[in-house]
């Protein structure tokens, strides 16, 4: 295991390097993602181990087997990463960095800042280039719900609540964990909250098997999430926002949400802006009414409010490097 102080100096780089340059397209149309085969791996077990003819105990206990399987693999893998690089550290001359920035390289694909700010932002582009049909189309790549239901108010609020829960599940969630305990913590957090999204549903086929996985990835993220609320209400003001006004709908809003998580950084997100968020909402033929969140504020959300939710996104992403920056001075 790497000391405390190299998993800083790793996560410092990698929220860098994500910041600057993203995922490239150009190498994953010729290599397979990193979570792409994660989720390969997920889908095969989910085949392998979730039959319908077993019971729904049977089903559950596979379920817990497949999340240890995956605890192994994941955390196997980046041990394996890691302990590779320190043994290269006498081929590069004495320097101890060169492989601490090829950890931070490869920490940064599993980091989520510009691929988020460019998924949120495609959605408020298509307002202005192809008007609701175009917007409904970009906002499907980034949400569940069924975007035909969606008026223009809809569709820009499912754009910010996805900024808002993607930035925790996305950006804040996998630096601290490998901020606490290297590559291998950060490769687990993402297989588990990787196979949350995938089989973690209250569906007839996952409900028992996928039990486990995202009673898991509601602990990994429990700190994470708040952490995110935060962050970003102490970035309310680049758009115009209160900080005092985000932080109040964190406490009187955050624990109305579904997700024991997704409400710190949505309400966060929808009193930094004074708008309401989450409320009813349809996904597939099922309709979900959860209560607004700041549902005082105004439900008209605009493609405006989503540029104002990027600025908050961009402030709170710098926000975050600058802590793990000034831990690194203590």
């Amino acid at each position: 295991m790497w000391p405390w102080r190299e998993h800083l100096i790793v996560a410092v780089i990698a929220l860098a390097l994500d910041a600057l340059f993203g995922d490239p397209d150009w190498i994953w149309r010729r290599l397979a993602h990193p979570v792409v085969l994660i989720g390969g791996l997920i889908a095969g077990l989910d085949r392998w181990f979730n039959r319908e003819n077993w019971s729904r105990r049977v089903r559950k206990a596979m379920g817990i087997l497949v999340v240890l399987l995956l605890i192994a693999i994941a955390g196997l893998a980046g041990h394996l990463i890691e302990i590779s690089l320190r043994q290269t550290q006498g081929s590069y001359q004495g320097s101890r960095f060169v492989p601490i920035v090829a950890l931070g390289l490869i920490a940064s694909v599993f980091l989520a800042q510009q691929s988020l700010y460019r998924h949120v932002a495609r959605v408020r582009s298509a307002f202005a280039t192809g008007g609701l049909a175009a917007a409904r189309e970009a906002v499907s790549m980034i949400v569940g719900r069924d975007p035909e239901s969606l008026d223009e108010s809809g569709v820009a609020r499912a754009a910010i609540e996805s900024c808002a829960e993607n930035f925790s599940d996305g950006v804040v969630a996998p630096a601290v964990w490998l901020a606490l305990l290297g590559l291998p913590g950060l490769i687990v957090y993402k297989a588990i909250n990787t196979a949350d999204s995938m089989i973690g549903h209250r569906t007839p086929r996952h409900r028992d098997f996928g039990w486990a996985a995202a009673r898991l990835d509601d602990l990994l993220n429990l700190v994470p999430a708040r952490l995110a609320g935060l962050l970003i209400a102490l970035a309310a003001p680049v758009a115009r926002g209160s900080i005092v006004a985000s932080l109040r709908t964190v406490r009187r809003d955050a624990r109305k949400h579904r997700s024991p998580n997704a409400g710190w950084p949505e309400s966060a997100m929808a009193g930094a802006l004074g708008i309401a968020l989450a409320g009813p909402r349809r996904y597939g033929e099922a309709i979900v009414d959860d209560p607004f969140l700041n549902a005082d504020a105004r439900k008209d959300a605009t493609s405006d409010d989503i540029g104002r939710a990027l600025k908050i996104l961009i402030a709170a992403c710098t926000l975050e490097f600058a802590v793990y920056a000034a831990l690194l001075l203590l």
